[in-house]
């Protein structure tokens, strides 16, 4: 689960309410590790009252805050029977350079292939990618050294993933790296949004996985596709603006789903107007009342349907008219 940041933590709390159930609900067993939070032990406080006012059973602090920290075989230990592990916000970097190539940062990947669910909401979504957008400054216009890219956990490969992405215009620092990078997908993804990625096996051994984004929150998911791209990002000099044409643009709401293998668009569900369905449902009715009455008497059609007209008058009137 990668979370843009900001996520909703007093009405709804959309996403923390998914994130729990999906770990268990009332048998979830969740680690928070803080470690890219400025802030002290009041972080996990706020959301262990979170996680246990949504049912979690056990809320556990994980907090390395050195490299020979993550090493450490007893931290380690607490993961193994978690179901859930939760990645605050703070210092991107500094959660990369803590966690990324130590035994924690193993097991986190571990982790995540033996079933547990693993979210992480600004820094804590960041570092989930193949590669991490370190820092970098806002704007539309991608420019060069706009931005800076460190090794992230590859949870999900080739690919980069930037946060508070529309409320902070991240748009030219993620264009940019996929313009220098064209191997990567640029993922970006908004405030109190989620970007939920599920695996699902392929029907046969001569398909792949597929892994499947699907959108959940109040803002939306960018996703940039440099596959075709055309650019002269290995030739633009110090900070000016980068060409970048032929980029594939998917900006997904919540309920939008994206194969992340095919990097194709999932075709939306058909919705059906309750309204309009009963609408429908009753004009049906009417057309078999005709029908039989129609059987029944050998009358013509034109005098019943008139007949029908009349009958159902006083019923629809509304606002003085008939309709």
């Amino acid at each position: 689960m990668i979370i843009g940041g900001a996520e909703d933590k007093l009405r709804r709390r959309t996403i923390l309410k998914e994130f729990v159930t999906a770990s268990g609900g009332p048998e979830a067993r969740i680690a928070v590790v803080p470690t890219a939070s400025s802030l002290g032990p009041e972080v996990v406080e706020v959301y262990d009252a979170l996680f246990r006012r949504e049912g979690a059973a056990e809320v556990v602090a994980i907090r390395p805050e050195s490299r020979e920290d993550a090493h450490d075989p007893d931290l380690v230990k607490k993961l193994d029977d978690v179901t859930g592990i939760f990645m605050t916000g703070g210092n991107q970097l500094k959660l990369s350079a803590i966690v990324c190539g130590t035994p924690l940062g193993d097991e986190i990947v571990a982790a995540r292939e033996r079933g547990v669910v693993i979210a992480g909401t600004s820094a804590g979504a960041s570092i989930q990618s193949s590669h991490m957008v370190a820092f970098g400054g806002p704007g539309a216009t991608p420019k060069q050294r706009m931005t800076q890219v460190a090794a992230g956990l590859g949870l999900l490969e080739s690919s980069v993933i930037d946060q508070h992405f529309d409320q902070r215009n991240r748009y030219g620092r993620l264009l940019m790296i996929v313009a220098q990078s064209p191997q990567l997908l640029g993922i970006g993804v908004d405030e109190d949004t989620a970007a939920v990625v599920e695996a699902f096996p392929a029907g046969t051994d001569d398909q792949p996985d597929h892994e499947v984004l699907r959108v959940l929150g109040r803002g939306a998911v960018t996703i940039m596709d440099p596959a075709r791209i055309t650019t002269n990002a290995f030739e633009a000099r110090r900070s000016s603006p980068i060409l970048a044409s032929g980029v594939v643009l998917h900006v997904l709401p919540a309920g939008s789903a994206f194969d992340l293998t095919t990097r194709t668009l999932v075709p939306p569900a058909a919705t059906v107007d309750p309204t309009e369905a009963a609408e429908m449902a009753e004009a049906g009715q009417d057309l078999r009342r005709l029908a039989r009455d129609i059987a029944a008497a050998d009358a013509d059609p034109s005098t019943l349907k008139r007949r029908l007209a009349r009958s159902r008058g006083p019923r629809d009137k509304k606002d003085g008219a008939t309709t």
